[in-house]
């Protein structure tokens, strides 16, 4: 009898604290993408509800283990790209979230996209899931805290043409071109 009572007690805790996540994620009908009520319930059974042991979403990144670790020095590389082992039941939650959410019209499904075309579709579900979990830390560790989708066209949109003219000469110029710009008429 205590064995029901305790699982149906933990089942509740997870079933709220799941509401929570997901109530704060809803800003006007929109929420983060990828992310549904059993998603957010598996996350919060995973890393909880309390982001005061977090005192950055790095760190919690770091702990599940979302922060690749591979830096370069006089050519050579140190670490192994490994991210360790970290929580399998998280990172395969976020990795679904990441999959799901690349199939939406967001800033997150561009994000994928980007990357997946430059680095491949593996390496751009860790980028995009732990975009997510780093949403999910905002959203627990400030009550206040809303997501607001940037929308798919951000990167286009703040692309600042001189900082594009200035990086389109230089590349040029490294080719070995001379370069003069004239005003189209």
């Amino acid at each position: 009898m205590k064995r029901v009572f305790l699982a149906a007690g933990i089942s509740s805790f997870v079933v709220v604290s799941a509401a929570s996540i997901y109530a704060a994620s809803n800003l006007s009908g929109r929420l983060i993408p990828g992310i549904g009520p059993i998603a957010a319930a598996a996350i919060i059974a995973e890393i909880g509800v309390d982001m005061s042991r977090f005192p950055t979403a790095a760190h919690l990144c770091s702990w599940a283990k979302f922060s690749p670790g591979l830096n370069s020095s006089a050519g050579k590389t140190k670490g192994n790209r490994s991210t360790g082992h970290g929580n399998r039941y998280l990172a395969r939650t976020l990795g679904e979230a990441a999959v799901i959410a690349g199939r939406t019209d967001t800033f997150l499904s561009e994000r994928y996209r980007r990357i997946a075309k430059r680095r491949g579709k593996q390496r751009a579900i860790v980028a995009v899931g732990r975009s997510i979990l780093v949403i999910i830390w905002h959203l627990l560790a400030d009550d206040d805290a809303h997501f607001i989708d940037l929308g798919p066209d951000h990167f286009t949109n703040h692309i600042h043409p001189d900082r594009l003219k200035r990086n389109h000469i230089r590349q040029l110029e490294a080719l070995g071109y001379t370069v003069t710009l004239t005003p189209a008429a």
